[in-house]
C-alpha cells in the first residue's frame, strides 16, 4: 500500500469512524436578557439556540441532532461590549465527535470622537506548520514557495489501531474580575490535541489546494488566556490575547513511521534515537498561526493599515515590530492591532528542561497575507461561505442596522479587513508562550443599558467558529439518520460559578 493511499483511508477513518458518545447534557439557555447585564459566562449549545429562532420566524433550521458547544463570556461596561466564544466540540449526530480549536473576539462600542456604532471580530483560525524551501519568498515565514501544513484538529478515536487518541479534552478558565470590574480575564484550553497535518500549496494565481494528509501530531495543550483593561479615562480598551501551543509529543508520519521523545519507530519497533525535536529541527520545521481580523461600521467604510501607513488588506506586510491600526474613512482610529508591544516569544526546551520552567526569549514575525490563497480553498475554509445562511436566523429580525453589513463582512473571510500569520521560527516542537495585544479606541459610558448589539454578536461569532467544525463533517456527506436514531453528544461541563 502506498503513502498516498494509506493517508486518504486514514483520513476517511478518521472522520467517518462511528463512536459512542454519552447521553446529552443540558446546556445552558442563552436569554436575550442576558445582554443587559454587566457579564455572563455561560456553555451554550448555539445549534438549540438558531433552531429556536428558525421556529419562531419561519426560517431554514439547523438538523436537530446537531449540537455545537460553545464557551461563551460576556462583558458589558462604560458603554463596551466583549462576547468571547470558544468552540469546545461539536457533533453532527454519532457519526462524528470533533473538538476544534476557534477563538472568537467580537467587540462593539461608540468610537471615541464620533461615537459612531463599531463593531470589530477577531478569530484565531488555526495553526500552519511550513518549512522553508530554496525559493522561499521570505524567510522564517510560510509564502507560497515553502512546504506548507494546514493543521486541523480531530476528536474520533480509532478502534484498535495503535495510533494517537484523538479525543482531546477542553478545561475553561472561568471570567473574573478586579474589585472595581474593570480588568476582567478568562479563557480556554485544549489538551492532548491531535491535529491532522496536511499539504497545502498557495498559488501565484492566490488559489490554494490541499493535497493529502501528511502527518498526524500531539500536542500537551492549545491554551488561550485573554485580560481585558477598560481605561474610560483614556478612552482606551486593550485586550492581551496569551496563547500557549504546547510541546509536540508525537508525531506520525504517513504510513508508518513514528516519533516521540523516545526515538523513532516502524511499525511499533524503535528503528533510531532520533527524537521528535531532533527531527524537526533537522528539517526545519517551523509553526506559525493564521488570523482573521475584520470590522464594520453603520454609516463608513473602514480600512487597516500599517504605523508606516501601508495598506495591509490582501497585501503582504511585515508589522513584527509595530501594529496595524483599523480606521474609518474619515480618519477615525477605531482599533490597534499591536505585535511591536510584545515582538518575543518564550521557547522552552524540553530535552534541557523537561519541567518546562525556564525558556529562552526569540523574535516573533508577524505579516499580513493575501487574503484569496487561504479563503478560495474549498476544503480549508469553504464553511465561512456556507454558513452565512444561518446569520439571518439571528440578525434580521435583532439589530436591523447592522444586519446587511454583518452578512457581507464578518461571515465572508474574503472581506476581511486582514489575514495576519505569526511565524515562530525557533520551534522543534517545543512550548511556545506569546501574547499580541488588541487596542480599542472607544466613547465611555457611566451606565449600562440594554444592549440589543449583543445579539449580533453571538450570530457573527457563530458563523465564524461553528461554520468550520459543520463544514469539514458535512464533506462526507453521509445520509442522514432518522432523530430516533441519534446519539448526540455530551457538552463539556459548566463553567465554575464565581
Amino acid at each position: 500500500m502506498n503513502t498516498k493511499t494509506f493517508a486518504v483511508i486514514l483520513f476517511s477513518c478518521l472522520v467517518t469512524t462511528v463512536i459512542i458518545v454519552p447521553p446529552r447534557a443540558v446546556a445552558d439557555e442563552l436569554l436575550k436578557t442576558d445582554f443587559q447585564k454587566e457579564s455572563f459566562a455561560k456553555i451554550v449549545d448555539y445549534f438549540d439556540y438558531a433552531r429556536a429562532w428558525a421556529l419562531l420566524n419561519g426560517l431554514p433550521r439547523p438538523k436537530n441532532y446537531w449540537h455545537a458547544y460553545v464557551y461563551m463570556t460576556y462583558v458589558n461596561k462604560m458603554g463596551l461590549q466583549m462576547l468571547y466564544a470558544g468552540l469546545s466540540n461539536i457533533s453532527l449526530a454519532n457519526l462524528a465527535y470533533l473538538t476544534i480549536p476557534m477563538q472568537t473576539l467580537l467587540l462593539r462600542y461608540k468610537t471615541e470622537n464620533t461615537k459612531r456604532d463599531a463593531l470589530v471580530a477577531s478569530s484565531f483560525v488555526m495553526l500552519m506548520g511550513f518549512n522553508d524551501t530554496a525559493r522561499s519568498i521570505y524567510s522564517d515565514v510560510p509564502d507560497r514557495n515553502d512546504t506548507l501544513w494546514a493543521s486541523f484538529s480531530l476528536g474520533a478515536n480509532l478502534p484498535n489501531v495503535d495510533l494517537p487518541a484523538l479525543n482531546s479534552k477542553t478545561e475553561i478558565f472561568p471570567l473574573t474580575s478586579s474589585e472595581d470590574n474593570l480588568t476582567w480575564s478568562w479563557g480556554m484550553k485544549y489538551t492532548n490535541l491531535t491535529a491532522l497535518w496536511t499539504t497545502t500549496h498557495l498559488t501565484e494565481e492566490n488559489v490554494t489546494d490541499t493535497a493529502n494528509p501528511w502527518g498526524l501530531a500531539t500536542y500537551d495543550e492549545l491554551a488561550f488566556n485573554y485580560t481585558l483593561k477598560i481605561d474610560p479615562v483614556s478612552h482606551l480598551a486593550t485586550i492581551n490575547q496569551d496563547h500557549v501551543i504546547g510541546r509536540m509529543r508525537s508525531l506520525w508520519i504517513f504510513p508508518f513511521i513514528h516519533y516521540n521523545s523516545t526515538g523513532g519507530y516502524l511499525l511499533g519497533v524503535k528503528t533510531s534515537d532520533e527524537t521528535i525535536y531532533q527531527f524537526l529541527q533537522k528539517h526545519n520545521v517551523k509553526m506559525s498561526i493564521v488570523n482573521f481580523q475584520t470590522s464594520i461600521m453603520v454609516d463608513r467604510e473602514t480600512y487597516s493599515a500599517s504605523n508606516t501607513g501601508q495598506n495591509v488588506t490582501d497585501k503582504e506586510v511585515f508589522v513584527s515590530n509595530s501594529s496595524i491600526s483599523t480606521y474609518a474613512n474619515d480618519g477615525e482610529k477605531i482599533f490597534d492591532a499591536g505585535f511591536g508591544v510584545k515582538e518575543t516569544y518564550a521557547l522552552f526546551n524540553y530535552t534541557e528542561d523537561p519541567t518546562e520552567s525556564t525558556s529562552y526569549t526569540h523574535s516573533a514575525i508577524t505579516r499580513t497575507t493575501r487574503i484569496g490563497g487561504f479563503t478560495r480553498n474549498r476544503n480549508l475554509f469553504n464553511f465561512h461561505r456556507e454558513f452565512t445562511k444561518y446569520l439571518p436566523l439571528i440578525l434580521v429580525h435583532m439589530y436591523p442596522q447592522l444586519y446587511h453589513r454583518a452578512k457581507e463582512t464578518i461571515t465572508n473571510m474574503t472581506r476581511a479587513d486582514y489575514l495576519f500569520i505569526i511565524s515562530y521560527a525557533n520551534y522543534s516542537g517545543y512550548r511556545i508562550e506569546h501574547d499580541p495585544v488588541y487596542t480599542v479606541y472607544f466613547s465611555p459610558t457611566a451606565t449600562i443599558g440594554p444592549n440589543l448589539g449583543g445579539l449580533v454578536v453571538i450570530a457573527a461569532i457563530v458563523c465564524l467558529i461553528i461554520g468550520v467544525a459543520v463544514v469539514l463533517l458535512r464533506r462526507r456527506r453521509a445520509k442522514e439518520l432518522p432523530e430516533s436514531q441519534i446519539v448526540p453528544s455530551a457538552p463539556p461541563p459548566p463553567p465554575t460559578t464565581i
